[in-house]
């Protein structure tokens, strides 16, 4: 897969404390992230974040408002999940909004790696995977969603955005079909 990278979005403590842990999901994105390394594609973490005081969120901003107001994510919370954690010389972009591109330095990262394909992981589904899907469609990557490697609040929601949504703009498939072909 030259030139692509894997995308491991959102996969936070405090995030995905908010899941049930019993479930496969971070085993199956272990394997998509070790698939990817053993292939040579490069592993992007982006995670959200803030500086002390939250200066990047808008009082119109309703969704991280709301976190700002309830005084925000503890240090932990804002970790990468110890199961996936990067390993030295991963990049790790944070961002400001939901978008892996929105406030976040992701489109330079790329353009320097030369990267022109996403493989998109995530949580959440109808969040940063949604929001980055499209915005990376519109800067002409060529994208491919891993379907059990982005969770959902809302399986409903999750089953809509894969099987409907996200093929008009990329290829979804599974994280072992995906490892099958690199």
């Amino acid at each position: 897969m030259t030139n692509s990278a894997l995308l491991v979005m959102d996969v936070q403590a405090g995030i995905v404390s908010r899941f049930d842990q019993d479930s496969d999901y971070l085993p199956g994105l272990r394997r998509a992230i070790g698939a990817a390394r053993a292939a040579g594609v490069p592993v992007i973490y982006v995670q959200v974040g803030f500086r002390a005081g939250y200066p990047e969120i808008s009082s119109h901003n309703k969704g991280f408002g709301a976190i700002r107001d309830r005084g925000g994510f503890d240090e932990a919370a804002m970790r990468i999940h110890p199961d996936v954690t990067p390993l030295p010389g991963e990049v790790v972009v944070t961002k400001r909004r939901v978008s892996a591109f929105a406030g976040s330095d992701l489109d330079v990262v790329l353009r320097a790696g030369e990267v022109r394909e996403l493989v998109l992981t995530g949580i959440a589904t109808s969040g940063v995977v949604l929001s980055t899907l499209r915005q990376a469609a519109d800067l002409d990557f060529r994208l491919t969603v891993l379907s059990d490697g982005c969770l959902d609040a809302d399986a409903e929601v999750h089953r809509v955005l894969t099987e409907k949504v996200f093929p008009r703009q990329a290829e979804v498939t599974t994280i072992d079909a995906w490892a099958k072909g690199l």
